[in-house]
């Protein structure tokens, strides 16, 4: 059986009007995870995915570059404790 996890990334760098959210969304389903991609204030991109840790690595190593238009400054992951992995994988 898989061990299924959260886990909360930051993005920092050119990741705001650049179709990050909306390409992260994609490969997070090709990925099967739930999550979110929310646009932050400050710029920054803040990603939620779970599912299985093997796919959630995944995911993570695809957003240390995002797609072709972004460019990625710093990313810091960390594994969410007792999160509840939401129905789908929504931007906002």
């Amino acid at each position: 059986m898989s061990e299924l996890i959260c886990r909360r990334c930051l993005v920092d760098g050119r990741v705001q009007g650049v179709y990050f959210r909306a390409s992260t969304r994609q490969k997070a389903l090709e990925l099967g995870l739930t999550g979110h991609a929310n646009n932050l204030s400050d710029g920054r991109v803040e990603v939620l995915a779970c599912g299985e840790a093997s796919a959630v690595r995944a995911l993570c190593a695809w957003l240390r570059r995002g797609p072709t238009a972004a460019r990625v400054d710093q990313l810091d992951c960390q594994d969410v404790a007792g999160a509840i992995a939401p129905q789908d994988f929504s931007t906002a």
